[in-house]
């Protein structure tokens, strides 16, 4: 304990006699800033932004020139600014597990998920190795005419119902490669996924499920498919998809995943599946 004594002379010479004393009262959050929380991290960078995200202190990755930090399903994120300098915000979230840098939402929605099945979070159906024409669009249009080239020239979705299941003839393995490849339907310095990115997203989810997907990070809703033989929309609200870049022979890998399962598996590039861009 601590004590303040007050003494004082009223002949204002040196003879001091005490007139009063009192406890000194410690106040708690003084107290304990002079303890170590061995809960929070030590040895931290200049600059480096932490958050507990309700299991764990993550450090947030640092962002880019110009990139905005906001807040992202209550958790810190940085929003890209397409082309710097006030343009459009790119949402993106980091997977702490995996490290990765995503887009927050799919290519052609319109927010990040609120719920499994919120229909302005499923985003564009893609056909594998389009650029983003117009056919993307759920309500776009369909021809039965393959294109000979990687840039059809018209807004349709391209249906066909025999092998090898593909908008495009003769097939072309190269259109989604990296962030420089043709047709790459992502924002500047974004991509689409490898399947083994895919892979190492899904083996960091909770359950292996819709639920598990909706409460990754990624927050990836139940988008359902177009058809490529008739055009038409498939287990919406029921089955997620998401395309990958790499390719299996004739077919193209995809991330699939339901009520009960969740899978990488093969996919005819002439279906319609979502885009999820990763950061390069």
């Amino acid at each position: 304990m601590y004590f303040i004594k007050t003494e004082t002379d009223p002949t204002g010479g040196t003879n001091y006699s005490i007139t009063g004393s009192s406890q000194l009262l410690s106040v708690p959050y003084a107290l304990h800033a002079n303890e170590t929380d061995p809960s929070v991290p030590q040895g931290t960078q200049a600059g480096d932004i932490q958050y507990w995200d309700g299991t764990t202190w993550v450090t947030l990755p640092p962002g880019d020139e110009e990139d905005v930090l906001t807040i992202v399903n209550g958790l810190p994120a940085w929003k890209e600014m397409q082309g710097g300098g006030g343009g459009d915000p790119i949402g993106t979230v980091i997977n702490p597990t995996t490290g990765e840098t995503w887009m927050d939402k799919n290519l052609g929605a319109s927010q990040v998920a609120t719920s499994s099945t919120d229909p302005d979070s499923y985003g564009d159906l893609y056909q594998w190795g389009r650029a983003s024409d117009g056919h993307e669009k759920r309500i776009s249009g369909t021809t039965y005419t393959r294109s000979s080239s990687d840039t059809p020239g018209h807004a349709d979705f391209i249906l066909w119902s025999s092998n090898p299941y593909d908008w495009r003839n003769p097939q072309n393995d190269n259109l989604w490669q990296g962030v420089d490849g043709i047709n790459n339907p992502c924002p500047s310095g974004f991509r689409v996924p490898t399947d083994a990115e895919w892979t190492e997203e899904l083996q960091s989810w909770n359950s292996n499920n819709a639920a598990g997907a909706f409460a990754s990070p990624l927050k990836l809703p139940v988008t359902g498919n177009r058809n490529y033989s008739n055009g038409s929309l498939y287990v919406v609200g029921s089955i997620g998809y998401a395309w990958s870049s790499t390719v299996v022979g004739t077919s193209s890998r995809y991330l699939y995943f339901d009520g009960s399962d969740a899978f990488l598996d093969n996919g005819y590039r002439a279906i319609g599946f979502p885009v999820r861009c990763i950061k390069d």
